[in-house]
């Protein structure tokens, strides 16, 4: 889509030793559309200010508060104030910061888990269809382009029947009570208060159960569940495996951990249908894995023609030519481009192309606190399944 100018953007979280914060900013400003131009970025106003000197924004625009952002922003002629603003605080924050927001008519980018409950995800999405206003969730994994490759070739019937899905993401930076040294990234993640009821289900368990679904276009509709704390005191889960079933009877394994020693961020990703089998790993994530029955693994590669004819999504999310690795920041920013159009459209009454609505959304949000309270519902329950609600 062609830019008639760039979005302005604005984001609420992302100070001062934030790590996500810093990567949502170098995704939006990847692709030379979106424009930084204001934030409250701590709600300490002190951190909030120096993050705004860092970014060179003008020291009138970077707020003490979200309210103050909204009802400060509404105030200025369309053409200077914020298209969407970047939500990327604690969980527990995410839901009155995207209703004032929305209220105040600006698109919201809003990182995962979407809410700390299911309450507040079904009033979100009311919200949000209500409201007209384009709503992304940062679900980055999606953006990677061999994800789209795999779920072109999944929805395309190159695997026949989906039998089986096996999903893993084992991190083990909470081995130790990390939470007990002061670190900002431990503390709010396992505080119930801040991150919900769940910890790395939350945290890393809602991006397979998006990953399995957004590739297969099956959900997940019961499940069977053994969470535990194995860190002393720790007051949500840092480990779960469960049992997953699919619509259309596909079965699921799902593993999951942030105690698992000596692993870094290990999601991946196993397909099986009656023709063709497929797997994808985040660690290495120019290369998709094809297997036959009875012939040679096929391993696709990232930028190259024949990736492009399986896939327009999987092309639209490449930058470099085959051979020059891309990654994690790129699938942000693949995300943020799609959105961005999508906001683009929006502003001026059209309909965006198909390519760019590809991006995980409110529904996606709801999907995943759906997960997350059936897989504590079945841990706490002596039943062997548990139905997922709907």
């Amino acid at each position: 889509m062609q830019l008639e100018r760039t979005l302005h953007m604005a984001m609420v979280g992302g100070g001062p030793g934030a790590f996500i914060g810093e990567v949502h900013r170098k995704a939006a400003r990847m692709d030379g559309g979106i424009e930084i131009v204001a934030g409250n970025f701590s709600r300490d106003r002190r951190k909030s200010e120096e993050t705004g000197r860092k970014l060179l924004l003008d020291p009138a625009r970077t707020y003490s508060s979200y309210e103050e952002l909204a009802e400060r922003e509404r105030r200025l002629p369309e053409e200077q104030r914020v298209d969407f603003v970047a939500v990327v605080t604690p969980n527990d924050s995410h839901f009155p910061i995207a209703k004032t927001l929305l209220a105040s008519g600006l698109h919201v980018m809003c990182e995962k888990p979407m809410t700390i409950n299911v309450g507040e995800a079904r009033e979100l999405r009311k919200l949000v269809k209500s409201s007209g206003k384009v709503f992304g969730l940062m679900h980055n994994y999606t953006g990677y382009p061999m994800v789209k490759l795999a779920r072109d070739m999944v929805r395309g019937g190159d695997l026949g029947e989906i039998r089986k899905i096996v999903l893993q993401y084992p991190q083990g930076w909470l081995a130790t009570p990390l939470e007990n040294t002061g670190s900002l990234q431990a503390l709010w993640r396992t505080d119930p208060a801040r991150s919900g009821a769940a910890g790395a289900l939350g945290d890393i368990g809602t991006h397979c159960e998006n990953l399995s679904e957004y590739i297969t276009g099956l959900k997940i509709t019961h499940v069977c569940a053994d969470i535990t704390s194995f860190v002393k005191g720790r007051r949500v889960d840092d480990d779960a495996n469960c049992l997953l079933r699919f619509e259309n009877g596909a079965k699921g394994i799902l593993h999951i951990s942030q105690i698992a020693i000596g692993e870094e961020n290990n999601i991946a990703i196993w397909i099986y249908g009656t023709k063709e089998s497929l797997e994808w790993h985040q660690e290495h994530p120019n290369f998709l894995h094809v297997k036959e029955p009875d012939g040679p693994v096929h391993v696709y590669r990232r930028g190259n023609p024949y990736v492009a004819q399986r896939s327009p999504a999987a092309a639209r999310a490449s930058r470099l030519p085959s051979g020059h690795p891309e990654g994690f920041i790129e699938a942000f920013a693949n995300v943020y481009r799609n959105f961005a159009d999508t906001v683009r459209a929006a502003r001026a009454g059209t309909t965006p192309d198909t390519l760019a609505l590809d991006f995980p959304g409110v529904d996606d949000g709801l999907r995943g606190m759906l997960f997350i309270e059936t897989v504590l519902a079945s841990a706490r329950s002596s039943d062997k399944w548990t139905t997922t609600l709907s």
